[in-house]
Formats: C-alpha cells, sequence, structure tokens
C-alpha cells in the first residue's frame, strides 16, 4: 500500500474525516476539485492529443481556426474516448464495490490507481522511467509495476512531450512541402516581396480537406494508445 493509502486508512480509522466541520469539509472537497485540471493534464491522454492538435493548427497556417474553445473540447473529448478502458476498469474494480459497500474507500483508491498505474506504464519509455527512478534514488524497485507514483508521472508526461513532437513533426512534412514549392514557384516568377504563406495556405487547407485530415488525425492519435 502506498504512504497515501496508509494515511487514508489512518483517517478513516481514527474518523478525522468525519469529525470535521461542514465548512472545512467543503473546503477541502473545493481543493480537491482544483487539483482535477492538474491530474487530467498530468495522468492520461490530454497532454499528447492537445499538442499534436495544436501542431496540426499551425501546420495548416490556420491561426485562430478553429478556435481554442474547440481545439480544447476535441482534445477533451478524445481523451474521453482513450481514457474509456481504464475508467471503466477503475469503475468496475473500485467505485461501484465502494458505492455498493462492498469495499473500503482505501481499497477502492488502491484499486483504481492500479488501474491508472497500468495505463501510464504502458505509455511510458523505459528510458524515462529509468531516468527518475535513478535521480529518486530509488532501488527497490524490481518490476515497472512497483515503480512508485511520484516516479511514475513526470516519467510518463515527458514520455508523452516526446511522442506528441514526433507527431507534430510528421504533421508538418507535407505542408512544409506545399510551401517550398510555392515558394519556389513565386521566386522562378520574380514575386520575391510576396509571402508565400498568402498563396499556400489555401493549397494547405484543400489538401487537408481532400485527404480527411481530421479523420486521419483522429485515427492516428487513438491508435497511438493501443
Amino acid at each position: 500500500m502506498s504512504d497515501f493509502g496508509k494515511l487514508l486508512e489512518h483517517l478513516g480509522q481514527s474518523g478525522v474525516a468525519q469529525n470535521l466541520s461542514p465548512p472545512l469539509q467543503t473546503g477541502l472537497f473545493l481543493g480537491a476539485l482544483a487539483l482535477l485540471p492538474a491530474a487530467l493534464v498530468s495522468l492520461t491522454a490530454f497532454t499528447r492529443i492537445v499538442i499534436v492538435l495544436s501542431f496540426l493548427r499551425r501546420a495548416v497556417t490556420a491561426q485562430e481556426i478553429p478556435p481554442n474553445m474547440v481545439t480544447i473540447g476535441l482534445a477533451l473529448f478524445l481523451t474521453f474516448f482513450v481514457m474509456g478502458p481504464t475508467w471503466e476498469e477503475i469503475s468496475a474494480k473500485g467505485l461501484t464495490p465502494y458505492l455498493d459497500g462492498k469495499m473500503s474507500g482505501v481499497a477502492a483508491f488502491e484499486q483504481g490507481t492500479n488501474a491508472l498505474h497500468k495505463f501510464m506504464l504502458r505509455q511510458t519509455r523505459r528510458q524515462d522511467l529509468a531516468l527518475f527512478l535513478h535521480m529518486a534514488h530509488v532501488t527497490t524497485v524490481k518490476e515497472p509495476a512497483d515503480t512508485p507514483f511520484r516516479v511514475l508521472v513526470p516519467a510518463f508526461m515527458i514520455s508523452e512531450l516526446k511522442t506528441a513532437f514526433i507527431m507534430g513533426f510528421s504533421i508538418y512534412l507535407p505542408f512544409l512541402v506545399v510551401d517550398l514549392v510555392v515558394a519556389s514557384v513565386l521566386t522562378s516568377m520574380g514575386m520575391v516581396m510576396m509571402p508565400p504563406v498568402v498563396i499556400s495556405a489555401p493549397f494547405k487547407i484543400l489538401l487537408f480537406v481532400i485527404a480527411d485530415g481530421w479523420h486521419l488525425v483522429a485515427r492516428a492519435l487513438s491508435l497511438s494508445f493501443h
């Protein structure tokens, strides 16, 4: 059991949580809600998805299209789609037994974090995991499944960043070719003062639409987590 799980067990056994005043309980609840955005970014597929979508928008040279609200919304619901099996496992093994009174809060928390732990391990590169294990001076880990959360989370995040940048680079390449072709044509015509992006932007949007780009990007992002 993790140190945090032991703390929860101690609080539950001592009745501290039940003895808190309602305003303090409300404050703790609101404080936990404030941590949800950080958990969404740090513990799920959201980081990779939103970075790739941002790369795509820049590659198409549509700086404000789609708007930020649309990009974040698409990234959020793609995250729900990708994380669906993990959240179903958390619900089946932890949340539902706890709500039915068949499992203590500490045991439910452990089951839920184990499911999330497995997802994050699958997406984390071994060299990133080894880096943070070395820097944390953790020598008791015999298997990746034994990695503590304080080591796994930063390793998972830098793995996600690298994967997102690799995918973003792959998206940039075909649009870069369009820019080079347009720049060469304008130079050969003597129109060196005209910015190539003015001419290339419509062609890049047309290329993206003809290739059914949103379908391809959504499919690539979803399959990248398998």
